[in-house]
C-alpha cells in the first residue's frame, strides 16, 4: 500500500522539500499542502491522509491546536481505512515544552526538520506502521516534564489503570516508558520481539490508549516510572 502524506508547514520552501524528499520513497505519496492549522484541519477532513507532517508555529492556529482538532474526528473517520491520522509533530524548536504539548495533544512522534531523508521517510513508515516515533533522548526529556508536573487527579500513583495489566506487561510498559524498542526490550526481558510487540499492543488495548507514546504518558501519570 502507498502511505498518504499531507504537509503542513507555512513555508513553501519547507514544503517543496519534504515533498521532494518523500516523492523518492516509492510507498510514500503526497496528498496534499496547507499552510495553516485550519487548512491542516479542513485538508485532514478531505483528503483524509495516512500520516501527517505538522509544522507547531504557523499563523492563526497553531500545530498543536490542529492535532488536536484533527485527531478529535468530529464522530468523522479522518484518515484511510477508518481510523484516525498519525501526526508527526516537525519542528525546528526541540524544546520539552514542544514535546510535551505535541504528545499530551495526541502525536504520534516528534522530529526537528535536521533529519535526514531517509529518517523523514522511515518515521512516515514507522507511524504508519501504527509505531510511535520517540526517540530515547526524547524520551528522557519527557520524563523530566512529566515528574515535575502535578498528577492529575485521575491519573494518581499505583492508580487503577494499572491494575488490568500482567506483571510482564508491567515490566514492558516500564521499559516502552524509558525509550526501548520492542527489540530492545526482547534483548533485555530474554524474549522474542514478536513477544515484545504483543505485550505492548495488549497493553495498549487493556488501557484504551492509542499508542506507544500514550503509554510512555500513562507510565509517568500513574507513577509506575519515575526520574
Amino acid at each position: 500500500m502507498t502511505i498518504s502524506v499531507l504537509l503542513a508547514d507555512d513555508q513553501h520552501l519547507v514544503r517543496a522539500g519534504f515533498r521532494s524528499l518523500l516523492r523518492r520513497g516509492r510507498d510514500i505519496s503526497v496528498a496534499g499542502e496547507a499552510s495553516t492549522g485550519d487548512e491542516a484541519v479542513r485538508a485532514a477532513r478531505s483528503l483524509r491522509p495516512d500520516v501527517i507532517l505538522m509544522d507547531i508555529r504557523m499563523p492563526g492556529m497553531d500545530g498543536i491546536t490542529a492535532t488536536k482538532r484533527i485527531l478529535a474526528a468530529d464522530g468523522e473517520p479522518a484518515a484511510v481505512g477508518g481510523g484516525l491520522p498519525k501526526i508527526i509533530i516537525l519542528t525546528t524548536f526541540e524544546t520539552d515544552e514542544y514535546v510535551f504539548a505535541a504528545l499530551a495533544a495526541g502525536a504520534s512522534g516528534f522530529l526537528t526538520k535536521e533529519i535526514d531523508p531517509e529518517g523523514l521517510r522511515t518515521a512516515v513508515r514507522v507511524v504508519a506502521g501504527g509505531d510511535a516515533l520517540l526517540s530515547p533522548s526524547v524520551t528522557r526529556r519527557v520524563v523530566g516534564q512529566f515528574a515535575h508536573r502535578p498528577v492529575p487527579a485521575a491519573a494518581t500513583p499505583g492508580g487503577d489503570r494499572l491494575a488490568v495489566l500482567t506483571e510482564r506487561e508491567r515490566q514492558v510498559v516500564g521499559l516502552v516508558a524509558t525509550g526501548l524498542s520492542n527489540d530492545e526490550i526482547a534483548r533485555q526481558l530474554m524474549i522474542s520481539p514478536l513477544t515484545a510487540k504483543t505485550h505492548v499492543t495488549r497493553a495498549i488495548t487493556k488501557l484504551g490508549v492509542r499508542d506507544r507514546v500514550q503509554l510512555v504518558i500513562v507510565a509517568y501519570q500513574d507513577g509506575l516510572v519515575g526520574n
